[in-house]
């Protein structure tokens, strides 16, 4: 009998596998393993399509959609994300719950499904991360926050791991946001002086900016009047369905915008807002030619950062790893299998003869 058995992995688990592996250990091999995905990535071989889901209105607004990724000869990972920016003060959960799961293309299986909360916080940051080692001056050592949800803890970390940062200046509308994120970032143990600041002198004294926040549909952008340093970079990460957006249009075209994946960029992303001429190249094209654009590092950049299912895969792939090695998760038959796999009634046959 075939006893195809799920890997399922908690937030419990994924908690569990966090604390043994080191959270700045796990980060880092997040951040190389994505690099390498990033270099290698070959569209041929891992097939992207744009994700799709639901969008809603009415008195708790928000969406589900899915990210595939077809990894060929190998698997179908499956993201599974719901943004409901109301989930916070109303029922005191994250704005961004998910589940991922991993098919085997041979026979369709499920071999995994992971809690996805945790996770697409870290790939976010680890994207983040990656884009400011492409696309910021090297010599960044204040980091700007704009948006002090989960989102901005994960981002301050990944990005720490590659950059000496000596102060972060943040902003969030929501004063409790922004009082407790000190407390929120005791774990990751900086040495870095936190600062709490105006939007617009966050702009002008940081040298990478991170935005992350709920702003809703058509109450875009977070600014209009700026001065920056020349080489500011910026991670914008808020952008995720049509008609919402953080930045001005003038800030994007008088800079290099770089999305993860630009046709999705530009229904859900900053880069709604463009043409396609005043869009550049992907952050994928970048990291596979980087000595190309090492000039980016001396100017005004973006990343348009939408999420990409390849991320899903990436950071799933390092937990189911790491699950194995560290023996954490639950193995559970889900699937109904049974010797006769012409008979979907197989289980009723010993119930009647017992019964008789």
């Amino acid at each position: 009998m075939n006893k195809a058995t799920t890997l399922i992995l908690t937030s419990s688990d994924v908690n569990t596998i966090m604390m043994e592996h080191g959270f700045n250990r796990l980060m880092d091999d997040l951040i190389n393993r994505l690099s390498l995905e990033f270099k290698n990535f070959d569209k041929e071989k891992s097939i992207i399509p744009i994700r799709s889901g639901f969008n809603y209105t009415g008195q708790f607004p928000g969406l589900v959609e899915w990210m595939p990724i077809h990894k060929v000869n190998d698997e179908v990972v499956i993201k599974i994300v719901g943004y409901h920016p109301k989930n916070p003060k109303t029922f005191n959960l994250p704005t961004i719950l998910s589940s991922i799961s991993s098919y085997d293309t041979r026979t369709g299986h499920l071999k995994g499904l992971v809690d996805g909360v945790l996770l697409t916080a870290l790939r976010t940051g680890a994207a983040s991360a990656l884009a400011s080692k492409y696309l910021a001056s090297p010599e960044s050592s204040v980091l700007g926050l704009i948006g002090c949800g989960a989102q901005s803890v994960t981002q301050l970390h990944a990005i720490s791991r590659n950059f000496k940062l000596q102060q972060v200046l943040i902003f969030d509308k929501d004063k409790d946001a922004m009082i407790s994120f000190e407390s929120r970032i005791r774990n990751l143990n900086l040495d870095i002086n936190v600062e709490i600041a105006n939007i617009n002198y966050i702009l002008e004294n940081c040298d990478i900016v991170c935005t992350a926040t709920s702003i809703d549909v058509g109450e875009g952008p977070l600014f209009k009047d700026f001065i920056t340093k020349p080489h500011l970079h910026i991670n914008a990460v808020g952008s995720d369905f049509p008609g919402k957006i953080e930045l001005p249009l003038s800030l994007l075209k008088d800079s290099f915008v770089s999305p993860d994946f630009v046709e999705q960029a530009k229904i859900e992303g900053e880069s709604q807002q463009l043409e396609d001429i005043d869009i550049g190249d992907s952050i994928i094209t970048i990291s596979q030619n980087s000595d190309k654009f090492e000039y980016l590092k001396k100017q005004r950049t973006v990343f348009d950062s939408t999420g990409l299912a390849l991320e899903d895969k990436v950071v799933m792939g390092l937990f189911l790893e790491l699950a194995d090695k560290f023996n954490v998760g639950t193995k559970v038959r889900l699937e109904n299998i049974s010797t006769d796999v012409r008979n979907p009634y197989h289980f009723l046959e010993k119930h009647i003869s017992v019964k008789v």
